[in-house]
């Protein structure tokens, strides 16, 4: 496995520093799963994290803040799974979550969800595309996370393989197509909408349901 495509230096900073919210973190976390050099990057962000908090002078605690703190805790709450078909080989972090039965939402395309508290109205799923599809050209209003772990797509900013991870935000418009053979089965985070372009694109747009 040949990754290309990695998470910005920001967002694996921000992995590290713990301050990603859940759904951002679950779709870096499957990246890392999968790409031994940025493992490494988020072990130096963490070192270098530490090296900062030992310099630091140390800040007295508020009045009363680990008995609040202690009042917070509780009996963690029992994860729910789901079984799961063993040729779907899902990534590791993704055992952690109850996922949604898979539903066509589209020609070759399908959708299910992944179930993960997200802020920001921020959603999280898997897109399960067959070999030869095109995806309509498309931009967004605000960011989208994509981690690729089966088959590959290409777009015009490249070609996104298994552990790849496609970082886009609303200056991108693209027109992904899936690679002939496997499909490409992804993770994605997306906060914002999806607009669909062109005069095709505004007949769709009603039927979108991402």
């Amino acid at each position: 496995m040949t990754i290309m495509h990695h998470p910005s230096d920001a967002t694996l900073a921000a992995f590290a520093a713990g301050t990603l919210d859940g759904a951002r973190s679950l779709v870096v976390a499957t990246h890392l799963s999968l790409c031994p050099a940025c493992r490494k990057a988020v072990r130096t962000f963490e070192h270098v994290g530490g090296a900062l908090l030992d310099e630091a002078a140390p800040t007295g605690m508020k009045p009363g803040a680990l008995e609040r703190a202690m009042a917070q805790l509780g009996e963690p709450e029992p994860v729910a799974r789901q079984a799961r078909p063993s040729e779907e080989n899902l990534p590791a972090p993704l055992s952690h979550y109850e996922l949604g039965s898979w539903r066509w939402i589209g020609r070759g395309v399908q959708w299910r969800s992944v179930a993960v508290d997200a802020a920001d109205g921020c959603r999280v799923f898997m897109l399960k595309a067959a070999g030869g599809t095109r995806l309509p050209r498309h931009r967004h209003t605000d960011t989208e996370w994509t981690c690729v772990f089966q088959g590959a797509f290409r777009h015009d900013l490249g070609r996104f393989g298994p552990g790849d991870f496609d970082e886009a935000d609303d200056s991108v418009e693209h027109n992904p197509f899936v690679e002939e053979g496997a499909p490409c089965i992804c993770l994605v985070v997306l906060a914002g909408s999806i607009e669909l372009q062109g005069w095709m694109g505004k007949l769709l747009q009603p039927l979108i349901r991402i």
